[in-house]
């Protein structure tokens, strides 16, 4: 089984950005943990603070992996052209979001992902990710 891990905009500074609301855990510390719990499945992971580069991946594993798991940050409350991505791939697509996005601000609350992907996982932290991988099983 093959699954790729997309995460957007400002995900690259997890384990120092708002501790408190992400926790102090590296997703690369994360990702090497995920990995060792799971090896009979070939991981990719791809991150980027640029929409279009996000998009750009989403086609290029969304024909050839079994299920994607995207955490597209704070693109996923403005970005029709993510949503658009997804519609126009085969690979399903798992949305995670470590904080509740519900229990944020107000427009948080919209999701131009959530209506495209198969579902979604938010508020339970890293874990959210290995949820989608048990989801994928």
């Amino acid at each position: 089984m093959r699954i790729a891990i997309i995460n957007g905009p400002n995900l690259n500074l997890l384990g120092t950005r708002e501790p408190e609301v992400y926790g102090s855990q590296t997703f690369e510390q994360y990702y090497a943990g995920l990995k060792l719990l799971y090896p009979g499945i070939e991981f990719s992971y791809f991150q980027s603070n640029v929409e279009g580069e996000l998009i750009n991946e989403l086609q290029r594993v969304g024909f050839s992996v079994d299920g994607i798991i995207l955490n597209p940050g704070g693109y996923t409350h403005t970005s029709v052209a993510i949503g658009d991505a997804i519609a126009a791939i085969k690979s399903p697509v798992i949305e995670v979001h470590i904080s509740n996005v519900h229990a944020r601000e107000e427009f948080r609350r919209l999701s131009h992902v959530s209506g495209k992907a198969k579902g979604t996982i938010a508020g339970l932290g890293l874990k959210g990710y290995e949820l989608a991988v048990r989801w994928f099983l």
